[in-house]
């Protein structure tokens, strides 16, 4: 069984109807709830109009469509076999975490200082090099006691990345031949007619 990452994303029914098992797409907004009504909305046949190894091919294939006025609402990006790929940037100390603690409170006092800025009638540069100051300070000390309170548990800093070994570019049966035939102007391989997305 494998645990969700994603937070505030539950399981639910795909455009085809099967049981969804992803969370929403790298960029784009999650599925809407269900029609007015209060039923869920109807399934349309869709099919695979071409598979790609990445995610940025998957997205040129559909603006493709979008700038020849295909109506890409009808379309759907879906990853295969996803995976978390946390990626280790480097072993993390107390200086360093105080470190990148000063960096994050520098930009919200930079942005405190901006907003009292415009409302000062005095010397607003010094305000932004007083608010950009202490919140370096604030944002390193909070740094550092964040990171000693995990007791040397995760001596390193990270970063979280969703990868899917494929993905395909789906549109609804009624549209999918003009779709391909768009897309093979793009010179992509797109698969068989018959073949359908699960």
């Amino acid at each position: 069984m494998t645990r969700n990452t994603t937070p505030g994303w539950v399981p639910g029914r795909s455009r085809t109807g099967s049981t969804s098992t992803f969370p929403p797409g790298p960029s784009g907004r999650p599925a809407g709830p269900p029609s007015g009504d209060g039923r869920p909305e109807a399934s349309r046949p869709s099919v695979t109009i071409g598979s790609f190894p990445d995610y940025a091919s998957a997205q040129r294939a559909v603006d493709h469509l979008a700038d020849n006025r295909f109506p890409v609402e009808h379309t759907a990006i879906v990853g295969t076999n996803l995976r978390l790929v946390e990626t280790v940037l480097g072993r993390l100390d107390t200086g360093r975490a105080a470190l990148a603690g000063a960096g994050t409170g520098a930009w919200f006092g930079l942005f405190i200082g901006l907003l009292f800025g415009i409302f000062t009638a005095g010397n607003w540069l010094a305000i932004i090099v007083v608010a950009l100051v202490i919140g370096a300070v604030w944002g390193a000390i909070f740094g550092a006691i964040a990171h000693s309170m995990t007791g040397g548990r995760r001596d390193f800093s990270s970063a979280s990345t969703l990868q899917a070994s494929e993905y395909a570019v789906t549109a609804d049966a009624d549209f999918a031949e003009q779709a391909r035939q768009m897309l093979a102007r793009l010179n992509p391989q797109p698969l068989p007619p018959e073949q359908t997305a699960h």
